[in-house]
């Protein structure tokens, strides 16, 4: 597959776009998922986004969706503006992951697809933790090629927002840090950054201890998400990050697809 196409990850915070061809996601964009769109306005907003990148023509568009109305903008976007239909995970496609997952129906397709790109990226890992710091934090599990299940946890900002929301006197933060160890904390501000971070930190190397337990090695765990990077630097326990994860898993998906 030597067409360059266009992938769409789209989630309950931000939509995620990626120009690909065979060997690499050549760039990728975000946009908020919560702005109010239209198909005229997310077409538009893709022309712009390949024009800016001086891409001409778009062989095929594939598209990973957790928020179905949206998901349903975009499909009408691509036909409208791009004169292609996308291919929809999982309804138009698969991938080689066996679901073990009580019921498969349950499995985000996000989640399914990140594993994959993970499954795919460590071959010569027999086992993976795949973490998704997103609108909730989650931790999948791969085996060879099953999925197994994984844990649902809050995300970090969506925690954040509710302490925020729900109490008169705590301050909006901005979850920065500039140390490898929580400070006691002097005031409010410093206590809550500090509190968020480290304790999402601490929270992963707990988890992350748990399921390695109940794995067989070799094992890797990798990160993606918003906040990735910053707590991989914090943790004892990720090995890698990929922050264009589900979109590395559409690319392979659709190299396989169109082969």
């Amino acid at each position: 597959m030597n067409t360059i196409g266009l992938l769409a990850d789209i989630g309950n915070t931000t939509i995620k776009f990626g120009i690909a061809d065979s060997g690499k996601i050549r760039c990728s964009f975000s946009f908020p998922t919560k702005a109010p769109y239209t198909a005229d306005s997310l077409g538009l907003n893709l022309l712009q986004m390949l024009s800016l990148q001086q891409i001409e023509h778009i062989g095929f568009v594939s598209l990973c969706s957790v928020v179905p109305e949206l998901g349903k903008t975009f499909y009408r976007a691509c036909q409208k503006y791009l004169s292609l239909t996308p291919a929809v995970f999982p309804q138009d496609f698969q991938i080689p992951l066996n679901n073990l997952y009580a019921n498969p129906q349950e499995v985000g397709a996000d989640r399914l697809m990140g594993a994959y790109a993970a499954r795919m990226l460590y071959p010569e890992s027999k086992s993976i933790i795949c973490i998704d710091y997103g609108t909730a934090t989650t931790f999948d599990c791969v085996c060879d090629m099953d999925y197994l299940g994984g844990l649902i946890c809050p995300g970090l900002f969506s925690a954040h927002n509710a302490l925020a929301q729900g109490t008169a006197k705590l301050p909006h933060i901005t979850l920065h840090f500039d140390r490898s160890a929580p400070l006691i904390g002097k005031n409010t501000v410093t206590s809550m950054n500090h509190g968020f971070v480290f304790g999402f930190a601490a929270m992963t190397d707990g988890l992350c201890q748990k399921l390695e337990e109940q794995l067989p090695k070799p094992l890797t765990i990798l990160a993606t998400g918003g906040y990735a990077e910053d707590l991989a630097k914090l943790s004892n326990k990720i090995n890698k990050v990929h922050q264009d994860l589900i979109l590395e898993g559409l690319r392979l998906a659709s190299c396989a697809l169109l082969a």
